[in-house]
């Protein structure tokens, strides 16, 4: 048995399948084992357990069935708590609190994140005792007091976009502690203005760029720790920033990849598929070698090839659209405007067939941009880097490859 996951067993009476939850020692052993969980958060995890900040409803993301499932403490107090201990992320809330029922709404809107995560992101942080931190998306609070019992509740300020969520955290936080944590309700891309100056910036959604106004909240030398992406994919790559002297940028490199529900703010519009290629008929097909588009298509949305991709192709998605048969089209989409292309791949050809149509020639920029990582040497998360100064949300950043100031 996976010690961090729910697993599925055979009784020796009548041969029933029963389902088996890890403890919350076991998932700690292996979180520790596996160099997640480090010394400096031993206690916290000991201390502050994520149950505690879980609601009696959750939708946690069952790895056997490969979804997100329907779990109540007073229908199955046993698989809510063996849940609550699993390393699996854990729905909260759907559609921004408009869903009801049973099954999963359309869109994930507040969630636990699963504890791998979690202490990967607060090793990251590294937070001294009695450091100041501001977090962005409070969520069930269990990050704010994983933070607040290591670095004290006073020192801890945490804004949730969402004003029930955000109430709800603040009694649960009030009576854990016994005195409340600062929970903001707001718009998390300001920060937390008027609470002063903060050692640490953390933030547990994901962001498409840095808001600025989370530098100007941290001291020179300071850390702010952020899930980052493009609108390529739905991933994002976890990201270390360290505020310079001055306290007007910061920079830092790219740690890995995560995925991570994003800043209200920041989330990517529905893509209308028939809005962009209802022209394909008309559009004539060229062939090309299939090796961009077999890489594209075997990489895992977690590996740094889409993550490239989504630099030298800005302000462009990505999907892979259902198999058909042996062949499966892969469709980029402009965000900018109505410039679209197809890559049909087939199952053992050296060739795709790719459409192409609009402003933009999105598949030779990807054909491009393929090249350029190949010629690389195919670089990993470890050699790309983040620079964000006062320029404006956005059009401040530059992301660079190896060293800072070196260009993609």
């Amino acid at each position: 048995m996976n010690s961090t996951h729910t697993s599925t067993s055979t009784s020796a009476a009548g041969g029933r399948t029963v389902r088996e939850y890890p403890t919350r020692e076991e998932v700690g052993y292996a979180l520790t084992t596996g160099g997640v969980l480090k010394a400096a958060w031993l206690d916290a995890y000991a201390r502050v357990p994520r149950e505690a900040f879980l609601p009696d409803t959750i939708w946690p993301f069952d790895m056997a069935a490969g979804k997100a499932i329907h779990v109540s403490r007073s229908e199955d107090a046993e698989a809510w708590r063996g849940y609550a201990h699993a390393d699996v992320p854990i729905v909260t809330q759907w559609d921004d609190g408009r869903h009801a029922g049973r099954e999963p709404g359309n869109v994930p809107t507040s969630s636990a994140s699963m504890p791998s995560v979690v202490f990967r992101m607060l090793d990251a942080l590294r937070v001294d005792d009695y450091c100041r931190v501001l977090e962005i998306g409070t969520g069930t609070g269990w990050n704010a007091a994983l933070l607040a019992h290591k670095v004290g509740e006073e020192n801890v300020v945490t804004v949730e976009v969402d004003e029930g969520v955000a109430a709800r955290a603040r009694n649960t936080l009030a009576h854990y502690f016994g005195m409340p944590v600062d929970v903001l309700h707001g718009d998390g891309r300001a920060g937390a203005p008027g609470r002063g100056v903060f050692d640490r910036v953390i933030a547990t959604c994901g962001v498409r760029s840095i808001p600025y106004a989370w530098i100007t909240q941290t001291r020179p030398g300071g850390v702010i720790v952020a899930p980052w992406g493009t609108a390529f994919t739905n991933a994002d790559a976890l990201v270390r920033l360290r505020v310079g002297p001055e306290g007007e940028s910061a920079s830092g490199r790219f740690l890995g990849p995560v995925e991570f529900m994003k800043l209200r703010a920041h989330r990517t519009a529905p893509l209308d598929h028939e809005a962009y290629a209802h022209q394909l008929p008309a559009v004539p097909a060229a062939l090309v070698p299939a090796d961009a588009v077999r890489a594209l298509a075997d990489a895992d949305r977690f590996d740094a090839l889409p993550f490239a991709l989504g630099l030298r192709v800005p302000h462009c998605s990505y999907v892979a659209a259902p198999a058909r048969g042996d062949t499966r089209p892969h469709w980029l989409y402009s965000r900018r405007d109505r410039s679209w292309a197809c890559a049909l791949l087939t199952d053992g050809e050296d060739t795709a067939r790719v459409w192409q149509h609009g402003g933009r020639h999105l598949w030779d920029e990807a054909r491009a941009g393929f090249e350029w990582w190949v010629a690389q040497g195919r670089p990993g998360w470890e050699r790309f880097g983040l620079t964000v100064n006062g320029e404006g949300e956005g059009e401040g950043e530059r992301v660079w490859l190896d060293e800072e100031g070196r260009g993609l």
